[in-house]
């Protein structure tokens, strides 16, 4: 049976010290597959051109990203196995799915597409297996799949929208606000955060001030009795991983593969960044460890 979320994400997001006079303008929506939302802080002539400004870029990234949309350059890619011309936010996104996936050794992966689609359909996977290989894929004036490659942009096209909007709303001039596109990220703060799993709830809060945080759980999702997030010959290791990083997109695709590794590898792969990374493993049996 396939659970109706993808995810189950940090549930409870409240601001902390926030001035009587700053009564916040609260905004929900759907989008890339999940429910996002927005908390700004601003006079509300200014909170108004920020929702229009983040409508524009939702729409862009869905024509973008999006599997659902028929339309969408990631669906023409799959479909047709080249993307001429690509974007520069398609281009910008997977140079930041080359640097996770160099982090973790590869257990991050895009292509690992055409396997979760056999597993969620009943199809064959062993085919599937054969196609995965982020490093197969050519880039340059065109983007070019190897033979039955597809991807997937589900582990990090969220937290990349989050920071795509965070970044407009600053240039607009907004100092305080709480973005939720899948993956939480402050503009200003501080702000709560509880980190929520399936089976054990809240386990832990986070005060998060101008910087990002992403949860993934293995168990949100179930592909029959196969956990959502999936490389080949590695099952899940954690309940739910959180990791706070400078950028939701790279918070986003590290907790996607951390809930895959270790925590010996997940040492490892943190020291091969240059960005501050901060990780919050929640195993089984409800123990916690952060690194």
């Amino acid at each position: 049976m396939m659970l109706s979320r993808r995810r189950f994400l940090a549930i409870s997001a409240a601001a902390l010290a926030t001035p009587a006079a700053a009564a916040p303008t609260r905004w929900q929506g759907r989008a890339l597959g999940a429910e996002v939302g927005l908390t700004l802080y601003a006079p509300r002539p200014l909170a108004e051109r920020a929702l229009a400004q983040v409508r524009t870029r939702l729409r862009q990234i869905e024509a973008l990203f999006s599997l659902y949309d028929p339309g969408s350059a990631l669906t023409q890619l799959n479909r047709d196995g080249i993307l001429p011309a690509p974007h520069p936010l398609f281009a910008g996104l997977m140079r930041l799915c080359d640097q996770a996936h160099l982090a973790t050794k590869g257990v991050f992966d895009p292509s690992i597409q055409p396997l979760w689609l056999a597993l969620a359909t009943g199809g064959a996977t062993e085919p599937a297996r054969g196609s995965i290989g982020w490093q197969r894929v050519r880039r340059g004036d065109a983007i070019r799949l190897a033979p039955g490659q597809a991807l997937t942009f589900n582990g990090i096209a969220q937290g990349f929208a989050t920071d795509l909007i965070r970044a407009d709303l600053a240039r607009l001039g907004l100092g305080k606000a709480l973005i939720n596109i899948g993956e939480f990220a402050a503009l200003g703060g501080p702000f709560r955060l509880g980190l929520g799993d399936p089976d054990h709830g809240i386990f832990a809060t986070r005060r998060l001030h101008d910087g990002a945080i992403a949860t993934s759980s293995p168990a949100a999702m179930l592909l029959g009795e196969q956990a959502h997030i999936l490389y080949p010959d590695r099952a899940a290791q954690w309940s739910s991983v959180s990791v706070e990083t400078p950028s939701a997109a790279l918070a986003d695709a590290l907790s996607t593969a951390f809930a895959l590794m270790s925590a010996e590898e997940i040492r490892q792969a943190t020291g091969r960044l240059r960005q501050q990374v901060r990780s919050t493993l929640l195993a089984g049996n409800g123990d916690i460890l952060t690194l």
